[in-house]
């Protein structure tokens, strides 16, 4: 049987990933780097080209200019089977992001904003075109559109009125305004996303589960707190748990968090438990940082179960 389709609004981009840096940079200094590729990156984009790899079937909503590099980042999630046909294309250069890494895989991010400073200006009738075959709405990083910081409640209020579940994931707030962009959608939210940072910004509880509890209190039913490579956190009405990750060599943790989102959302499309979710999101997001650019390691959906199982003794 097929899975129910997945409708995501979000960002699409170019990442463009140099590293392993073994010191800070410096101007007026050259440093010598072993990688500089460049890789389709957004939250949107990437969440949804984890629901194609993984056999769901997903509708991307966002906008990238008429460019190369929006053609480039739309012909790959054409290729992977994302149904590209509402990508807007706009008369401002595609988003694109310069990615610094460290040895350890941490990243930094030089982010020109570009076809995101103008997307989702008005909010889109959610039309029976758009929501066909689909029974869930993501919203991805509501922050990295600037018109989504206000919209994004309304986006959610018409999801629910055509029948979706409704899930956003957080993404880091680099204009520090959290709660007033994420406080008025959790009422509207079936599932939150949140990594342990995000969730101190938006509750200022140090602990995983009073985050959770806390952001649980403002609507969502289901809360997951993404842990980086200790694995995630599970809180809401089918109680709290915590899953352990998977002990990889970290090379690059660019858009783990959304590959993350993208295999749970498809473990629950295809009618996995919330456990058994949780455990497949934590597999895919190994399988992402342990190569350049976020869906570069990813594997099919069967292959990652497989890669699960196979290292089910050797969890973080």
């Amino acid at each position: 049987m097929t899975p129910p389709g997945v409708l995501c609004f979000g960002n699409l981009a170019v990442d463009t990933i140099t590293g392993p840096l073994r010191e800070p940079p410096l101007y007026g200094r050259t440093l010598w780097v072993d990688t500089l590729e460049q890789h389709g990156g957004g939250n949107g984009a990437t969440t949804s080209f984890t629901l194609a790899r993984f056999g769901v079937a997903v509708r991307l909503y966002g906008f990238c200019g008429r460019d190369a590099f929006g053609d480039f980042g739309v012909d790959r999630l054409r290729a992977e089977g994302v149904d590209v046909s509402w990508i807007e294309r706009v008369d401002l250069p595609t988003s694109a992001t310069v990615v610094l890494v460290d040895e350890r895989g941490a990243r930094a991010f030089l982010h020109r904003p570009g076809a995101s400073s103008v997307a989702f200006d008005t909010v889109p009738d959610f039309t029976v075109e758009l929501v066909a075959g689909c029974t869930r709405f993501h919203l991805a990083n509501p922050f990295s559109m600037p018109h989504v910081r206000r919209n994004a409640p309304k986006m959610l209020t018409r999801a629910r009125a055509a029948g979706l579940r409704t899930s956003l994931d957080t993404g880091w707030d680099s204009r520090n305004e959290w709660m007033r962009v994420v406080g008025p959608c959790l009422p509207l939210l079936d599932l939150l996303f949140v990594n342990e940072d995000e969730a101190e910004r938006l509750t200022g509880c140090g602990d995983a589960v009073a985050a959770a509890r806390a952001l649980r209190d403002g609507g969502p039913r289901d809360v997951v707190i993404k842990l980086g490579g200790r694995g995630c956190l599970l809180s809401g009405e089918h109680g709290e748990d915590r899953i352990p990750g998977f002990a990889v060599k970290a090379v690059d943790t660019t858009g783990a968090g959304d590959v993350f989102a993208g295999a749970f959302l498809a473990g629950l499309q295809r009618g996995l438990s919330w456990r058994d979710a949780a455990v497949l999101a934590n597999a895919a997001g190994a399988l992402s940082v342990s190569r350049v650019g976020a869906t570069a390691g990813l594997l099919s959906f069967d292959e990652t179960a497989e890669w699960a199982s196979a290292r089910a003794t050797n969890r973080a």
